[in-house]
C-alpha cells in the first residue's frame, strides 16, 4: 500500500485490517482525492500520506510513512513541537480542528498550510490517531476572497450589479440595483429589460450584445434611461455610468458565455450640474453676440428680430411678438402681432405685415396673462396626443407642432410694450424657470430695441 503503513493483523488507525484488496482500495481513494491527507497514530508517526500531499511538500508516501512527526523534515525544528502539538491536540477535543502554519518543502521552500484534524477512534472508542487534511493557504484564501467579495457586491455595494443572462434578462441582482429599478430584487428575476426601462433600453440591449459577442468594451458608458417602475408612475429618467463584463464559466475547456455583469453607477445629479453649467455659458455667449450684431443694425425693430434670431439657437423653435395696441390699459388687452418665426419650420423671426389688426387670442391665453400679470406664463400640452396637441396649438394660434410655450413681458422705461412668446414642438422638454429667467434677459434687450423704435418712429 503505497499511502499507509501496515501493522500486523490491526490497522493502528482503526479496529481492523480492510479485507483483502481494502487496502489498495483505500490507498487508491486516498491518492484520488484533491485534498492533501496525511494520519499519525497515537506516538505521532505518519502512517498515511497521499499524493496530493506529496504534490505540495515534494515529499514521496515512502519518504513520509513512518517518520516520528514532521520534526526535521517537514517543518522547521524550532516550530516542531508547537505543530506536533496542535495536532495531535485533535485526539482529545470533539470535532474538528482548523490550525494554520507554515511547513517545509522538499527542496527547503515554505509553504503556510491550513490544516483540519480530528481523532481517530479505535474499536474501544478510545483516540488511536489523528487525521489531517490540509491545503496551501493561498488558494482557499484566494477562494474565500472570491466569495467575499461577490457577497459584498451584491450585498452592500454602492452601485448597481446586475447579472443579464445570455437572453439578456436579469438572473441576479443586488440590492442597490433593485432600489434603482424601483422593484424587489426577486421581483426583477428573469423580466425583460423593456419591461424595466423605457427610453434608453434600446442602447442598453445593444451594448450588452455586444459585450457578449465581442468583450467589454475599454471605457465605461453613461446612458440615460428612463425607469418605469416608480412610485409617481411618472417614468424617471436617470443617467447611470455603466460598466460591462463578459462572463465565461470557468469550468469549460472552451469559453462558454454565462452572461453580463452590468454595473452602474447613477450620476444623474452631476451630469445635470454639468449640463445645466454648459447652457448657462451658452446661453450667455448668445446674449453677447445678440448684442454685437444687434448694434450693427440700423433699424430698431431689426435689431429685436436679431435679438429673438440669437436666441432661438438652442431654446426654442418658434417666437412671436406682440405689441400692445394703443397706450395699453385697455380691457381686455389688446395685441398687435409686430413680428414671427415662419409657422411651418423654424427660421428667422421677420416683422409682421403692418395692418395693426389685433390678434384675436380667445380668454385665458397665456399672452393676455403674461401682460396682466406684467411676468411670465408657462403652458404645455403636456403629453397628449399628436391630433390633441395640434388641436390645443391651433386654439391658441401657434404653428401646429407647437406643444410648449413661454410667454414673457416686454416692459421699458416702466411701460408694458407687449409680450414675447418661446414655442418649443414635442422633441424638446417644457420650459423651466431656468427657461424663463433667460427669456426675460432676451425680453428686456428686445423691450429696449422696440422702445427705441418707437421713439424714432413717433
Amino acid at each position: 500500500m503505497s499511502a499507509s503503513r501496515r501493522s500486523g493483523t490491526t490497522d493502528e488507525l482503526g479496529p481492523e485490517e480492510p479485507e483483502p484488496g481494502g487496502a489498495e482500495l483505500l490507498a487508491a481513494l486516498l491518492d484520488g482525492m484533491d485534498a492533501a491527507l496525511c494520519a499519525f497514530d497515537a506516538d505521532g508517526v505518519v502512517t498515511h500520506w497521499n499524493r496530493e500531499a506529496e504534490r505540495i511538500l515534494g515529499w514521496s508516501a515512502a519518504e513520509a510513512v513512518g517518520r516520528q512527526g514532521f520534526a526535521g523534515w517537514a517543518v522547521r525544528t524550532a516550530d516542531a513541537e508547537e505543530v506536533e502539538a496542535r495536532l495531535l491536540s485533535a485526539m482529545e477535543a470533539h470535532g474538528r480542528q482548523v490550525h494554520e502554519f507554515a511547513l517545509l518543502t522538499k527542496d527547503g521552500g515554505r509553504v503556510l498550510v491550513r490544516t483540519q484534524s480530528a481523532a481517530v477512534r479505535g474499536g474501544d472508542g478510545k483516540p488511536s490517531g489523528v487525521y489531517c487534511a490540509f491545503s496551501e493557504v493561498h488558494a482557499q484564501i484566494d477562494l474565500e476572497r472570491s466569495i467575499a467579495l461577490s457577497e459584498a457586491l451584491f450585498e452592500s455595494a454602492s452601485w448597481g450589479v446586475v447579472l443579464v443572462d445570455a437572453d439578456l434578462r436579469p438572473a441576479v441582482v443586488n440590492e442597490h440595483a433593485a432600489r434603482s429599478l424601483g422593484m424587489g430584487r426577486s421581483a426583477l428575476l428573469g423580466r425583460p429589460l423593456g419591461e424595466l426601462l423605457g427610453q434608453g433600453v434600446e442602447e442598453l440591449e445593444s451594448a450588452l450584445s455586444h459585450v457578449l459577442a465581442e468583450g467589454a468594451p475599454p471605457a465605461p458608458a453613461e446612458m440615460w434611461v428612463s425607469v418605469r417602475a416608480t412610485e409617481s408612475g411618472e417614468p424617471e429618467r436617470r443617467c447611470w455610468r455603466s460598466g460591462f463584463l463578459r462572463l465565461a464559466s470557468p469550468l469549460a475547456e472552451e469559453p462558454v458565455p454565462l452572461g453580463v455583469a452590468w454595473l452602474f453607477l447613477d450620476v444623474t445629479e452631476a451630469k445635470q450640474t454639468e449640463q445645466e453649467a454648459a447652457q448657462l455659458r451658452f446661453r450667455s455667449q448668445q446674449l453677447h453676440r445678440a448684442a454685437r450684431a444687434a448694434g450693427e443694425c440700423e433699424d430698431p425693430t431689426e435689431a429685436a428680430t436679431v435679438q429673438l434670431d440669437f436666441a432661438l439657437a438652442g431654446f426654442a423653435d418658434h417666437a412671436l411678438i406682440d405689441l400692445v395696441a394703443g397706450e395699453g390699459g385697455t380691457t381686455p388687452v389688446r395685441l398687435v402681432r409686430a413680428a414671427a418665426t415662419p409657422a411651418g419650420a423654424p427660421g428667422p423671426c421677420l416683422p409682421a405685415a403692418r395692418a395693426g389688426l389685433p390678434v384675436r387670442y380667445l380668454e385665458g391665453h397665456p399672452a393676455p396673462q403674461c401682460v396682466d400679470r406684467v411676468g411670465s406664463v408657462r403652458a404645455s400640452a403636456g403629453t397628449a396626443p399628436p391630433e390633441r396637441a395640434r388641436e390645443w396649438a391651433a386654439a391658441r394660434q401657434w404653428p401646429e407642432d407647437t406643444v410648449h410655450a413661454l410667454c414673457t413681458v416686454l416692459r421699458s422705461r416702466g411701460r408694458t410694450l407687449g409680450v414675447v412668446t418661446f414655442l418649443r414642438g414635442a422633441s424638446r422638454t417644457q420650459f423651466e424657470r431656468a427657461d424663463a429667467a433667460y427669456a426675460e434677459s432676451v425680453s428686456a434687450r428686445v423691450a429696449a430695441s422696440l422702445d427705441l423704435a418707437r421713439v424714432l418712429g413717433g
